[in-house]
């Protein structure tokens, strides 16, 4: 992005941080989760074609950031929303 930008990867950063309120990566990641908890409460997608949608290479590395953003596991999420 910062290419198509015309920028260096540190001003894209900057620029996009002042703009938007955060960095790039935690926005994304942001972005990436909230699809992923909306497919998980809404759907019966499986694990791994969420990862898949949300952007993650494989179902592992998803679970480990979904956890660190939400708590829990995904499937536990999906649970718990589904539940309440």
């Amino acid at each position: 992005m910062a290419e198509r930008a015309g920028l260096s990867r540190a001003a894209f950063a900057r620029r996009f941080t002042a703009l938007v309120g955060e960095p790039p990566m935690a926005y994304l990641t942001r972005w990436r989760m909230t699809t992923a908890a909306r497919l998980l409460r809404e759907s019966d997608t499986p694990l791994a074609a969420v990862a898949a949608q949300a952007g993650y290479g494989s179902e592992f590395a998803f679970a480990k950031a979904f956890k660190r953003e939400y708590s829990m596991a995904p499937g536990g999420y999906r649970r718990q929303t589904r539940t309440a």
